[in-house]
């Protein structure tokens, strides 16, 4: 059966619509009728902000896990996200994803399992038809910029799995506010050597070489396999964050 969701609203069968709400709004193209509407998607994009805020107030420590939604379940990268987010949730954290199937789906499941707190973030896309099975607390979102918002305002550290587009967005917008010190102790992972190795090889012999990023800005990246490594990672800096909190 076809079906999408736009924000906290399903559409069915012959209700689906053709575009996206982010779509509408930044497809400045046509007639100027839309010069009288966006005053009130401000409202929209409100509510929004609202029900995000509202839903993860209360959320306590959590770490962001993204990775491909095209991760099959048969996949390593699949079993890797499902042991991290158990791992996770053991060590006290939720764990928050773009709620999605492949990896995001992985991640809940084993937070879930684990007894821990798993979130699905989804977003209104015109191929997917909303959040995983496993997201025991879900917010769908019209709109990407308030759905990221909650990412980083909620989240402290991202690992990051083996994905695509979706996925190198999140870590690039991580690392943009790690860099220009908008968020303090966000340690960034990237989980999978063989895959990430290139990546980050670019960025030291092409970006760093050519002046376009400092070489230590590389250093807000950790790559490993090491799934053990990782929840270190998130526990120092939960630790850090609390010890500056009981100084102030």
């Amino acid at each position: 059966m076809r079906s999408k969701f736009k924000g906290p609203v399903v559409q069915r069968r012959d209700q689906v619509d053709g575009s996206t709400t982010d779509q509408r709004l930044l497809d400045s193209r046509g007639d100027s009728g839309w010069l009288h509407t966006d005053p009130w998607r401000v409202m929209r994009i409100q509510a929004e902000f609202v029900e995000g805020f509202g839903a993860l107030a209360e959320l306590g420590p959590a770490i962001a896990v993204f990775g491909s939604a095209r991760t099959p379940v048969d996949h390593p990268s699949y079993a890797a996200a499902e042991e991290l987010g158990r791992r996770l949730a053991e060590a006290g954290f939720a764990v928050i994803t773009g709620g999605g199937p492949g990896a995001m789906e992985a991640a809940n499941k084993g937070a879930s399992e684990a007894g821990g707190v798993s979130v699905g973030l989804g977003i209104e896309l015109p191929f997917e038809t909303g959040l995983n099975d496993w997201s025991d607390v879900g917010i769908n979102f019209r709109y990407f910029f308030a759905r990221k918002t909650m990412f980083v305002k909620y989240s402290q550290g991202f690992a990051v799995l083996p994905g695509g587009v979706g996925t190198l967005d999140e870590l690039f917008e991580a690392m943009t506010l790690v860099q220009t010190r908008k968020v303090t102790s966000f340690p960034i992972v990237l989980i999978g050597t063989d895959y990430w190795r290139g990546l980050v090889d670019w960025l030291r012999d092409t970006v760093a070489a050519e002046g376009k990023i400092a070489v230590e800005d590389l250093d807000m990246l950790t790559l490993t396999d090491d799934l053990d490594e990782v929840v270190a990672l998130m526990q120092a800096a939960r630790d850090a964050d609390a010890g500056e909190a009981s100084e102030r």
